[in-house]
């Protein structure tokens, strides 16, 4: 496709969600490169703007730059099947079961994908005991929430009941989950491939949200410097883990390399973020695809259906 093939395109970025700051610079990132290649792409705030507009004036394309509720979900995707304009990355049943961390688990357990074990919670849930089994230290966090917002780390049993609390702020859905501990990994995937891995150092205890936007200590190494075929593995394992969702377009999918050399599937992003800090553009670099030429790739991906 050309550039004017794609038409008149909205970048669909800010929304409501708790990462609206985030997917703010994500799609005026996208908007610029967009333009740049001589696309004739217009920035669409979908927290300020009803999405019927995009209907109304006439978008035939839409570049979905949100992360998060209402963007990531399969909400807005849902919206723009209903009105037949063709969007980027995966479809409204995708979206909705990588959004939820508790049935991504469900279905790659199915496939033989490993995940960290995990116990759903609830204000009635025996603390005490959910720590005997999944161990400590433990993961909680939302189950339908991004960017690691409302997780924390914990050491003791008596801080269970407070961590669940503060999941439950932004989720009536929490999950708590063994900690794995060992080598922050992400693998990008564009339309059917596998690109070059990520791996990150932190300098604290979790890749949190200040670890990933904030702050300028966090370490990103792609190539990964793993051997090759155990990239090759997780290439693989990361397509399967991506496909089994039923995702498509592109993606990423975060893991975790234990210290006795098993991988972990943590989760699915299926509107990674596009920012200078993120992931996506750093592996695609990595194969040789520069930022504007990965956005054109996305948006030759657009669909519906």
């Amino acid at each position: 496709m050309t550039e004017q093939d794609f038409g008149r395109v909205a970048v669909l970025f800010g929304g409501c969600s708790a990462e609206r700051d985030i997917s703010l610079q994500s799609g005026q990132a996208v908007l610029e490169a967009l333009r740049q290649c001589g696309v004739d792409a217009h920035p669409f705030d979908t927290g300020e703007r009803p999405l019927a507009a995009l209907a109304d004036e006439q978008f035939d394309r839409a570049y979905i730059a949100l992360h998060g509720r209402f963007g990531e979900d399969g909400t807005v995707q849902g919206a723009l099947e209903l009105m037949r304009i063709p969007y980027t990355g995966s479809g409204v049943m995708a979206s909705a079961l990588a959004m939820d961390k508790w049935r991504t688990k469900l279905l790659w357990q199915a496939v033989g994908v490993d995940s960290p074990r995990s116990i759903l919670l609830t204000e009635h849930s025996d603390f005490e005991k959910v720590a005997q089994t999944l161990g400590l230290p433990l993961i909680v966090k939302p189950a339908r929430e991004g960017s690691t917002i409302g997780l924390s780390k914990i050491n003791r049993v008596e801080d269970v009941a407070a961590a669940y609390h503060l999941a439950a702020e932004h989720d009536a859905l929490v999950l708590a989950e063994e900690y794995i501990a060992g080598t922050e990994l992400t693998a990008a995937i564009l339309g059917d491939t596998a690109l070059p891995l990520v791996r990150i150092e932190v300098a604290g205890e979790l890749y949190d949200y200040e670890a990933k936007y904030l702050s300028d200590a966090t370490r990103y190494f792609c190539p990964c410097g793993l051997p090759e075929e155990q990239i090759s593995l997780i290439q693989a394992q990361a397509l399967q883990a991506y496909q089994t969702l039923g995702c498509e377009g592109w993606g990423r999918i975060d893991l975790i390399l234990s210290q006795d050399g098993r991988f972990y599937f943590l989760e699915a992003n299926t509107s990674p973020g596009m920012t200078s800090h993120s992931l996506v553009p750093m592996a695609a670099k990595a194969a040789g695809i520069d930022f504007k030429e990965l956005v054109l790739r996305i948006l030759s991906l657009s669909h519906v259906g």
